[in-house]
């Protein structure tokens, strides 16, 4: 655990899940949904993955009490084939919207062996990975994504036209320790240049360029600029993909489509989402895909480190560590967040 985790409050898992779930019930959601709300929040919390955890209740709260995502949507799913659907999330909060999309794209890859759910009308739902984590439990490899906001311009271009758009990618493994990879299409998400402009901090050059194009170290001036794609132009053609999928596909908005919940927290903004899973018991025995998996690890982690103290991990390797500990110490906490949680949840009678 890092410096400042090691100073937040820290909660029993079990207490902040019930405080989550009060909280969202607090802003109106009904208890089914601010349970798969937070059981998306909450394992980012225990992945580490705090600046996509139970804080943000405060901008889902605020579009919520605006009117900009909807309390009790009427989410609808459609299957157009036997192994594909199309859910209509109705502007629902994002991690609800989500969890529709996951479970109907697992019970489709039951039947089929492999599924598909293509997602439209949704919000900012969450890092992947606690949706690979939950598929990774249930033995389905999972290739799941998000389109997002415009932060990043086109390779070339001077003005923001797609999105950071998440990616991630999920594969089963021996005794839960999944494979799980979980990637923003910039160097870093932009709210990490958030929190290092509440912190006064300078950032890195390469993570972000001012609105000229830029590099800078000043967060002010990146989140008025652009993010910088990963790999250059190939982070660029990634990020493309992933909204085609998410997006344009899904018929939902894409590229400078999608509305910004920053300028318009109560106009919906129409967000899409893919889920693709394949059931491993199809390829073979939960045995034999833990052993093979076992050896794959293996081979990586043998590999002697550059850096003594430093071993070589396998994506889900840091995030699964921070549950196990976090499940035995307390969940780390944001202050500021755990008394908005509060707020919300007094509204709620005991």
């Amino acid at each position: 655990m890092n410096a400042r985790a090691d100073t937040l409050p820290c909660l029993p898992e079990a207490e902040l899940r019930t405080l989550g779930e009060r909280a969202f019930q607090g802003l109106g959601l009904p208890a089914a949904d601010a349970a798969d709300v937070v059981q998306v929040l909450l394992l980012a919390d225990l992945f580490g993955l705090s600046t996509h955890g139970l804080g943000r209740i405060e901008s889902y709260g605020e579009r919520l009490e605006l009117g900009g995502i909807a309390r009790q949507p009427g989410i609808a799913s459609e299957r157009v084939a036997p192994a594909l659907a199309r859910i209509d999330g109705a502007n629902g909060v994002g991690p609800l919207v989500g969890m529709h999309g996951l479970r109907t794209a697992m019970q489709l890859a039951r039947e089929n062996g492999i599924g598909a759910a293509f997602v439209r009308g949704s919000n900012h739902f969450g890092p992947v990975s606690p949706y690979s984590w939950i598929a990774a439990e249930a033995g389905f490899a999972s290739m799941i994504g998000s389109n997002a906001t415009t932060t990043i311009a086109p390779w070339g271009g001077s003005d923001a036209r797609l999105g950071n758009s998440p990616l991630g990618f999920g594969v089963p493994g021996a005794d839960g320790a999944h494979f799980m990879l979980d990637m923003a299409m910039s160097v870093v998400a932009r709210a990490k240049i958030r929190n290092a402009l509440k912190a006064g901090q300078p950032i890195p050059d390469n993570w972000a360029t001012d609105k000229a194009g830029r590099p800078t170290t000043d967060p002010r001036a990146a989140l008025d600029g652009f993010l910088l794609p990963i790999g250059g132009h190939k982070g660029y053609g990634l990020a493309l993909l992933v909204d085609l999928f998410a997006g344009l596909l899904s018929d939902a908005a894409y590229l400078t489509h999608v509305k910004s919940w920053v300028d318009a927290p109560d106009e919906p903004q129409n967000l899409g989402h893919f889920f693709v899973l394949i059931d491993t018991r199809r390829l073979g025995s939960a045995g034999w895909l833990a052993a093979r998996m076992h050896d794959f690890a293996q081979i990586l982690h043998g590999s002697a480190p550059v850096e003594a103290g430093r071993p070589v991990i396998v994506p889900g390797q840091i995030e699964l560590r921070n549950m196990a500990r976090q499940r035995a110490e307390g969940v780390a906490i944001d202050p500021a967040a755990l008394a908005l949680l509060q707020r919300h949840a007094a509204r709620v009678p005991a």
